[in-house]
């Protein structure tokens, strides 16, 4: 059996050759763009710097790591490995300098987590408030956005856990779930809009005026059409396609069109406790849902002791919502 300097010397042969963090930075960002410069802009360096990093990779490991084309480059499959390695590896010392700090400070540290905008507003929210009360030096960041978005961060490392869905393209058994419950969807118009006045409005109704949704192709977009075509009615003829609630809200506040939001954002802004935004839900399509969303985090990673501070306390608040069977 091989022992001694020469099975040390095999183990370390890419750092021995000259590989550093500089190359593995380089490579983990081509897994997200083919474009070199906006891997550069990314790093912070400039585009001449980053190729002549990647030639110097290449060089290094002594196989083909990238092939060029017209719309940039694209990483061979001995490319997409090293690259791949590459981000666990950086993640991981991200990782683990953030849970040396947190050991350091006791219950001290900084968790970064994402929800869809309906779990943030009845789960994070209070959760949060609870958080600065009993653990007032967790500092906790917030990305609320659509799940793809979401499930990317996961993976990069930008957030430490998400309430949202997985993405089809992801495989679960990369994450550790927890399953919370399908989100109820309102069709949501302004106080004194025409079908607040009528006795009981059909969806009918509804598909005559203007529509606020998401673009086309996203899961609430998909939910409310395949809904509406499930009842009979035809699509509405006009809609505006986007996924800010600001311009959402604006729109519903300043005209008859319809929006759909998540049942708990529509009682947000409409509740005077909440903001008041002079909004009102119809009483229609009230059993229209999107399919159920998640806790989600990482299966290889390690939440850190903050971390693992604040998922128990999201825990506690999803089994009040959702006592267990």
């Amino acid at each position: 059996m091989e022992s001694g300097p020469n099975k040390v010397g095999r183990r370390d042969r890419l750092i021995g050759r000259g590989i550093k963090f500089r190359h593995l930075r380089v490579l983990a960002e081509l897994l997200d763009t083919p474009q070199v410069s906006a891997a550069a802009a990314r790093l912070n360096m400039t585009q001449p710097t980053a190729s002549r990093l990647l030639a110097e990779a290449e060089t290094i490991v002594g196989v083909p790591l990238y092939e060029r084309h017209p719309r940039g480059i694209r990483l061979t499959v001995m490319g997409v490995t090293l690259a791949d390695r590459a981000r666990r590896l950086l993640r991981d010392l991200d990782q683990t300098d953030r849970e040396i700090e947190d050991m350091g400070r006791g219950t001290r540290g900084t968790v970064n987590i994402g929800a869809v905008t309906g779990p943030a507003l009845e789960i994070i929210l209070p959760v949060i408030r609870q958080l600065r009360v009993t653990h007032p030096d967790i500092r906790v960041n917030v990305s609320v956005d659509l799940s793809d978005k979401l499930a990317g961060e996961l993976l990069a490392g930008a957030v430490d856990f998400y309430i949202g869905r997985l993405p089809a393209d992801r495989d679960p058994r990369s994450f550790v779930i927890r399953t919370i419950g399908e989100e109820p969807l309102s069709l949501v118009v302004r106080k004194g809009h025409p079908l607040t006045r009528k006795p009981a409005p059909t969806l009918e109704d509804c598909v005559a005026y203007d529509w606020i949704l998401q673009p086309q192709g996203g899961l609430m977009r998909t939910t409310v059409e395949a809904y509406v075509l499930s009842r009979g009615c035809t699509l509405p003829d006009r809609v505006l396609g986007t996924s800010s609630i600001l311009l959402t809200l604006a729109l519903i506040a300043s005209s008859n069109g319809i929006g759909t939001l998540a049942r708990t954002v529509a009682r947000f802004y409409a509740d005077h406790e909440g903001m008041g935004m002079g909004i009102e839900t119809l009483p229609v399509a009230e059993d229209m849902r999107v399919t159920p969303y998640a806790l989600i985090r990482s299966r290889d990673v390690s939440p850190t002791p903050a971390a693992q501070t604040l998922l128990g306390m999201i825990h506690e608040r999803i089994d009040s919502l959702v006592p267990p069977v």
